[in-house]
């Protein structure tokens, strides 16, 4: 199977580049896929800064064992065109796109992001099965959390981004609120949940010997400056070091490439003291040991695009969680049976609480780590790929299911043509091929029988593009 993944790819630094290297690492292992990544083209990232502040210089080198087209580019009217250009070159069975609504461009370049957004309807247009990984959806932004300006205007443009995407052969989403919402407001037939899963193929168990010896690590790692900021935490730590004197911050990951300076401002305020540690930037090789020895990992947003990575990450190293009670993590924590302590988004006092009551109680660590690492070894990134495939190659079945029930049906119309001749239709004529084909995607043969046994996803859960919408 020929794939072509369009993402965001390192030694890229954007949204989203990390999931797409894992997914692309998995697909690369399995002999039977022929992979090509169709990527951003590369340019300086200055909100990306080391624990100095110092603006990270991008190795241009491209990474071993990876086949790699960049021909697109960020904030780019021609993004669509030249995509559709490469994959008219590349010929793939899948063209899979890897997105949340600002891949292609920020906000103050909305034309530029629709455009790109329009890729997999113009893909599928020419032919070409296309699915997309969608990590968000704007019905459950808080645009306001995000910094979004003219929130009416982008309601209404993400509203007509959103059909537009829905153009794809199939869909997927993370969260179930997601597919709720797609299929209640949008009436979308081809949506599936899938799930968003852990980087590593098989996780080892946590090491508790390494926490809290001698620190009791508390870790917020992300993109910060818009929803995902600081302040309420800043709020919170003092009283977690009145009772835990051994706590100690870190404040890992870059800028929002909309907030260059975001943090390092925080850092400023905070000069002096020295139970808060300032990372930055964390190379990919450097993320293992980081959460290794981290006793909790901290997510105190202010709303939500997703699900989230960090989570994920928390759950493979057996991690406890603290998290604003924001909907999404809700559902998160529901869909994929985490176990994540919430506390009253914006409330600092009760963030700080949470955390005492966890690193103050040795057992609960324990308990929560072992129920966190149970959790992620049933989403491995094998898995999750597994599932990608299955739904992959039930398109590509019915499709030739497809075209043969349309053959056998030919025939027998040509036998009926004989008996009957004032049968009306044509046999090169638009509405036969459409009646046929109608019935096709449908899940049913020409002759009206059920497309048996391709109507499941594997794990109860049923594919809508390939049979029942229920």
């Amino acid at each position: 199977m020929k794939i072509c993944l369009v993402a965001t790819f390192p030694p890229s630094g954007r949204q989203l580049n990390e999931y797409a290297f894992h997914i692309a690492r998995e697909l690369q292992s399995n002999p039977l896929i022929k992979l090509t990544i169709l990527s951003d083209e590369l340019t300086s990232y200055q909100w990306a800064t080391d624990e100095s502040g110092t603006p990270i210089k991008v190795e241009q080198q491209e990474l071993s064992g990876f086949d790699v087209l960049r021909c697109w580019k960020f904030n780019d009217l021609a993004t669509p065109v030249r995509l559709v250009k490469a994959i008219r070159q590349l010929q793939p069975d899948v063209v899979w796109f890897n997105l949340v609504f600002s891949t292609f461009a920020t906000q103050e370049h909305p034309v530029a992001a629709f455009a790109g957004l329009c890729a997999p309807a113009l893909a599928r247009a020419l032919g070409y099965y296309t699915h997309v990984t969608l990590h968000n959806i704007m019905e459950h932004v808080d645009f306001a959390g995000a910094g979004v300006r003219q929130e009416r205007v982008f309601r209404l443009g993400s509203e007509l981004a959103t059909r537009t995407l829905l153009k794809a052969n199939s869909i997927s989403v993370l969260l179930s609120g997601y597919h709720r919402t797609l299929i209640e407001k949008y009436a979308a037939q081809n949506v599936l949940l899938g799930t968003h899963g852990i980087f590593a193929h098989c996780p080892a168990p946590p090491d508790l010997s390494k926490r809290g010896n001698p620190d009791h690590r508390i870790l917020a790692i992300g993109h910060w400056g818009t929803y995902k900021k600081l302040e309420t935490l800043m709020e919170a730590f003092p009283e977690v070091l009145r009772r835990i004197p051994t706590a100690k911050l870190i404040i890992a990951g870059a800028n929002h490439h909309t907030k260059p300076g975001y943090w390092e401002s925080i850092r400023e305020s905070q000069r002096g003291n020295s139970r808060i540690e300032f990372r930055g930037y964390v190379p990919e090789d450097a993320i293992p040991e980081l959460f290794r020895t981290t006793s909790a990992l901290v997510m105190p947003y202010d709303s939500a695009t997703g699900s989230s990575g960090p989570a994920h990450q928390a759950c493979e190293y057996g991690l406890p969680i603290v998290s604003a009670d924001i909907q999404d993590f809700l559902t998160m924590a529901a869909d994929e049976d985490m176990a994540i302590s919430f506390y009253k988004r914006g409330d600092a006092l009760d963030l700080a609480n949470k955390l005492i009551a966890i690193l103050e109680s040795p057992e609960r660590q324990r308990r929560i780590a072992q129920h966190n690492f149970s959790a992620a070894v049933r989403m491995t990134m094998p898995a999750v790929l597994r599932q990608y495939l299955r739904w992959f190659e039930l398109a590509k079945r019915k499709q030739a299911a497809g075209s043969s029930a349309v053959f056998l049906s030919f025939r027998r119309w040509r036998r009926s043509v004989s008996r009957s001749p004032a049968f009306a239709v044509p046999i090169g004529s638009s509405s036969y091929w459409s009646l046929h084909a109608d019935r096709l995607l449908n899940g049913h043969s020409a002759d009206d029988s059920p497309l048996g046994g391709m109507g499941g996803t594997g794990n109860g859960r049923v594919a809508p593009e390939f049979g029942s919408t229920k």
